[in-house]
């Protein structure tokens, strides 16, 4: 890693009875290997909400859970009443520029929940490994939480082409 940053990633597993058992360690490694290969990437860097700052550390925490619990999240921050696989709730990116916090060269870029579940059913679906999907949807709440978007084709399009190189990055 060139551009060689503390990462702080706390997981949680609110969703304990899931099957199978979710490798906790591996996931922060793998996910760390794909932020750490994001910070190397200079251009994306440029265009996220970390472009011109000056830090030393990023934090952000993800959370699993079920359905049903994402399925209340959906509803009651996005409006849409339905469960959905990633939800990402970007506190640095979505900040006015004045606005952002950095503590002590620390930025936390706020927090990806996803939901096991829709992952498994996603993965079941398109004939992916459960882990594959997994690292594809934390690649896409990682981007979200750089302040990447997709509100166009195109930029959904970029976002999906991100994602696959990041994933790439740890052999999924």
């Amino acid at each position: 890693m060139k551009n060689k940053k503390e990462l702080n990633i706390f997981l949680e597993n609110a969703y304990e009875n899931f099957e199978p058992q979710i490798d906790m360690r591996q996931l922060t490694d793998n996910t760390k290997k794909m932020m750490a290969f994001f910070l190397d990437n200079d251009g994306w860097v440029k265009k996220s909400c970390l472009g011109g700052e000056d830090f030393d550390t990023i934090s952000f925490d993800i959370v699993f859970c079920n359905n049903e619990k994402i399925h209340e999240i959906n509803r009651e921050y996005r409006d849409k009443d339905r469960p959905t696989d990633v939800i990402s709730f970007a506190i640095f990116a979505d900040s006015e520029p004045e606005e952002r916090f950095i503590f002590d060269g620390e930025i936390n870029l706020g927090e990806i929940i996803i939901s096991l579940d829709k992952t498994k059913e996603q993965a079941d679906e398109n004939g992916h490994d459960l882990y594959d999907e997994l690292y594809f949807l934390l690649a896409h709440g990682i981007l979200h939480l750089a302040g990447y978007d997709h509100q166009t084709e195109e930029t959904l399009t970029e976002m999906w082409n991100m994602q696959k190189e990041m994933t790439g990055a740890i052999n999924v």
